[in-house]
């Protein structure tokens, strides 16, 4: 009788060890839990703020040049337009090019050398690589950078049918873009050495594309809507937060241990 309820109690003993010993390992699983699900709120928090910074610091730089561009065009009678959602500046065509031509014209030149100059004072601020060191130190504080600049070629929805170098309203597009490019870094060398660090190595914040009509901002017929078609773009793209967290995770987990 006495050795069975030693035995019993041992039993019990044991198994309140057990319920014992999975509570804990419940609690610490738990309490992992909701390490975790605190370290993904904060990085969801952090990424948020930084994709809503980098979208003022885009449409700060816009403004910018839009005011400083208006006030050098004025005497041209001129009025560049942008777009804070999309990150758009857009150049009026009809001072840039000739109808169905790809060079620029005088006029153009001198416009788009403005649009250079300013672009040589406002853009530094927001690279990783600075040419001039006096300007960096005006600039103010900022840790919003630049991703990419696109200088984009855009033209109405008319037909045009050619041969040689010039097939349709694509190669139109495409050659305009890399006129005004080529006439951009001129009047302004050092946009040529603007880089950004995004990647594994610094590369130029400019690029060229084009569009041909692929990318109306007014659909239907009529010069007037084909005269807001056709323009050149300058895209502005800013760097955004890691995208892997994974590999964020895996970082701060190597940096604790």
């Amino acid at each position: 009788m006495h050795s069975r309820a030693i035995r019993r109690t041992r039993k019990e003993e044991d198994e309140e060890s057990y319920f014992i010993s999975m509570a804990d390992m419940m609690v610490g699983l738990l309490f992992i839990f909701l390490i975790l699900v605190l370290y993904f709120a904060m990085a969801f928090r952090q990424t948020t703020d930084q994709l809503s910074g980098a979208n003022d610091a885009r449409k700060h730089i816009l403004e910018t040049l839009k005011e400083r561009l208006d006030e050098r065009f004025k005497p041209l009678g001129l009025m560049v337009t942008i777009n804070p959602e999309t990150g758009v500046l857009s150049l009026p065509n009809s001072i840039l090019f000739a109808t169905g031509q790809y060079s620029l014209s005088p006029q153009g030149k001198h416009a788009v050398g403005i649009v250079a100059r300013e672009l040589a004072l406002v853009l530094p601020c927001y690279a990783d690589h600075r040419p001039d060191i006096e300007l960096e130190r005006r600039c103010k504080p900022s840790h919003h950078r630049i991703d990419a600049i696109f200088v984009e070629g855009h033209t109405d929805s008319v037909p045009l049918n050619r041969t040689g170098i010039i097939s349709d309203n694509l190669d139109l597009s495409t050659l305009r873009a890399t006129h005004t490019f080529r006439q951009l870094v001129s009047s302004a060398p050092e946009l040529n050495l603007l880089t950004n660090n995004a990647g594994s190595r610094p590369v130029p914040i400019l690029s060229v594309s084009g569009y041909g009509d692929q990318r109306l901002v007014e659909e239907g017929e009529g010069e007037e809507v084909n005269k807001h078609n056709r323009r050149i773009d300058l895209r502005f793209l800013m760097i955004s937060p890691g995208s892997n967290l994974g590999d964020r995770i895996s970082k701060d987990m190597q940096g604790a241990s």
